[in-house]
């Protein structure tokens, strides 16, 4: 009898799922290296690296190599060998070493057949229940190279713990944080490569030299920006305001005098006046497009507004057109609907010729019993005196009269009573006689035991016989 087991964990793999229970308490530090690796998701991504067919496939290396692997202690850890935990037939778990004692890591295997030869060498610490076994030896029968490594490895995704037998156990770092982690990694590539992309490869002057291009790109490229100007957003009265602002006109030919130190003085008093006429020029125009925007989307709900107050007139004269409007029937529950089934097969609520309320009829019963109990018992006659008394009215009747149709309007039979003859040993004679049961095998039996009185008699008669002639 296998020993009880405390702990279970479900490894969800690409080749479906593994369902192990633990022996934690016959196993304490290999379960709890176990449970704690796959805390700290460590298992998640490692593949299956070796596929021995009909004995064993392992993993838990994160390198994918076989000659990797970690412990949660910080470095190897020793043999759990139990006596009553041995390698007797497939579906069990054990740690992998790398050849010595007491150099348990994070490499496990799951056996494929019984494995005599690993008694007493590794640690078992578990085992695979219930149909996914199926599932490992699906792993098994994968193909592999000369090197047992497969060519299409199965992946653990990642290791689910129903049960934790220690829930002292401090991961260094969770399953999920360290997914964060890598999800950050993987996005701050992304955006770093995006940069690249955008920065775009240098120019490499080596494969065409022109003396020319060389000194251009010594000297630094300028670009005059150009004011932005949208004439579709703004009014058409203000339209040459607003583009004589932004852009003034060109000044008129002077004749290429020096300029004195008034006009200095009136340039620079200009320049931040255009400045400021330049700003509220372009919020103008912001305003201005923020307003159309506002009015475009009130258009719009409007006539959203406008389509569904036509659908809806729409629907109420198709429902007005109809001759008989639908209603709706209320909602029945599911014992008022098993009752209208059976009350159906009745014909309880069915209406026509033939068919009456059980009111009526339970009414006309109770009138008929309180009749019955209101009207006294009368003392009849016996039936001989009946008899007598149809006869002679029977004799008294002229012959060739027509006949008279009889109406029922006795109400007293309400009030008689049943009387049996007394003496009626002879009545019970004749049924008897008239309703003998014959069993055939009755008379089979009789007519043997009287042919065996018979043969007695004959023998008794011949010994006396014998006797008189001596």
């Amino acid at each position: 009898m296998a020993l009880p087991t405390h702990g279970r964990v479900v490894v969800e793999t690409t080749a479906g799922e593994l369902d192990i229970e633990l022996w934690s308490k016959e196993t304490p530090k290999a379960c709890r290296n176990f449970l704690a690796l796959a805390m700290e998701g460590y298992y998640d991504g490692v593949i299956f690296h070796r596929i021995v067919p009909e004995f064993l496939v392992q993993t838990g290396d994160r390198s994918g190599t076989g000659g990797g692997g970690e412990s949660f202690y910080g470095e190897p850890f020793e043999d759990e060998i139990h006596p009553r935990l041995r390698f007797v037939h497939r579906g069990l778990v054990g740690m992998a070493n790398n050849g010595n004692k007491n150099s348990n890591d994070s490499q496990f295997f799951i056996t494929l057949n019984r494995a005599d030869e690993l008694n007493g060498k590794h640690t078992l610490f578990g085992r695979i229940v219930g149909d996914t076994i199926f599932n490992v030896l699906k792993i098994g029968e994968m193909e592999v190279d000369a090197n047992e490594r497969p060519l299409y490895p199965p992946k653990i995704k990642r290791i689910r713990i129903v049960d934790n037998p220690f829930p002292d156990i401090i991961p260094r770092i969770t399953a999920e944080e360290k997914r964060a982690q890598l999800r950050a990694r993987e996005q701050a590539q992304r955006e770093r490569e995006d940069e690249q992309r955008r920065r775009g490869a240098k120019k490499d002057v080596k494969l065409l030299s022109f003396g020319n291009d060389e000194e251009a790109e010594e000297g630094a490229i300028v670009f005059k920006k150009k004011p932005i100007v949208r004439p579709d957003l703004i009014d058409s009265s203000e339209l040459p305001t607003t583009i004589s602002a932004v852009v003034p006109e060109p000044p008129a030919s002077r004749p290429k005098d020096k300029p004195t130190k008034r006009d200095r003085a009136d340039e620079a008093e200009s320049r931040p006046k255009k400045a400021k006429k330049d700003e509220i020029d372009i919020t103008k125009i912001r305003e201005q497009h923020e307003r159309e925007k506002a009015a475009a989307s009130t258009s719009r709900q409007s006539e959203i507004e406008k389509m569904e107050a036509a659908i809806r007139k729409l629907s109420k004269r198709g429902a007005e057109s109809d001759d008989e409007p639908v209603k709706k029937k209320p909602k029945k529950s599911y014992l008022e609907e098993e009752m209208s089934k059976y009350t159906k097969a009745r014909g309880t609520n069915k209406k026509g010729k033939g068919k009456k309320d059980e009111g009526d009829v339970l009414a006309a019963l109770s009138s008929f019993r309180s009749k019955l109990k209101s009207t006294a018992i009368e003392d009849s006659p016996p039936p001989e005196q009946l008899e007598e008394a149809d006869a002679e009215d029977g004799e008294e009747k002229p012959v060739g009269d027509e006949e008279v149709i009889e109406v029922d309007d006795d109400t007293g039979f309400l009030g008689h009573a049943l009387h049996f003859p007394k003496g009626n040993e002879e009545e019970v004679m004749k049924a008897e006689r008239e309703y003998e049961v014959i069993d055939p095998r009755q008379r089979g039996a009789r007519a043997k035991e009287e042919e065996r009185e018979r043969r007695r008699a004959q023998k008794a008669k011949d010994i006396t016989g014998g006797r008189g002639s001596r």
